[in-house]
């Protein structure tokens, strides 16, 4: 996959989340795209990262976000524990990531499909 196409990807499907939380207004979408600046100088150090890409951005969002906002996205498995928590990305670092559930592991959404069924 060419860089820029990856990173227009990832662009796309991280604002599709937000989107899906009702929290995509100026401030947050400039986040997504100061990740995405950062991730591109990360592809062209190495290439073959760009299939990282998606989960990357996704991840770097969420840390700028709970630096200024708090916690994104919220858990929708764990609702009447009373202890809100963040999804994660899983993989780390790989393809086709996932926001997952820390505490159950329960696959919530692929990163851009949050607020959709789930596929099988």
């Amino acid at each position: 996959m060419e860089m820029e196409q990856a990173l227009h990807a990832a662009r796309a499907l991280v604002l599709a989340d937000l989107m899906a939380d009702k929290v995509a207004d100026a401030d947050i979408v400039s986040l997504v795209e100061d990740a995405v600046v950062h991730r591109r100088w990360w592809v062209e150090q190495w290439p073959e990262g760009a299939a990282f890409v998606a989960g990357l951005i996704a991840q770097d969002v969420q840390d700028a976000l709970l630096d200024r906002y708090g916690r994104w996205p919220l858990c929708p498995v764990c609702t009447e524990s009373g202890d809100p928590h963040a999804l994660d990305v899983e993989p780390e670092l790989g393809t086709d990531p996932h926001w997952v559930c820390p505490k159950t592991a329960v696959a919530v959404a692929r990163v851009g499909r949050l607020g959709a069924p789930m596929e099988g």
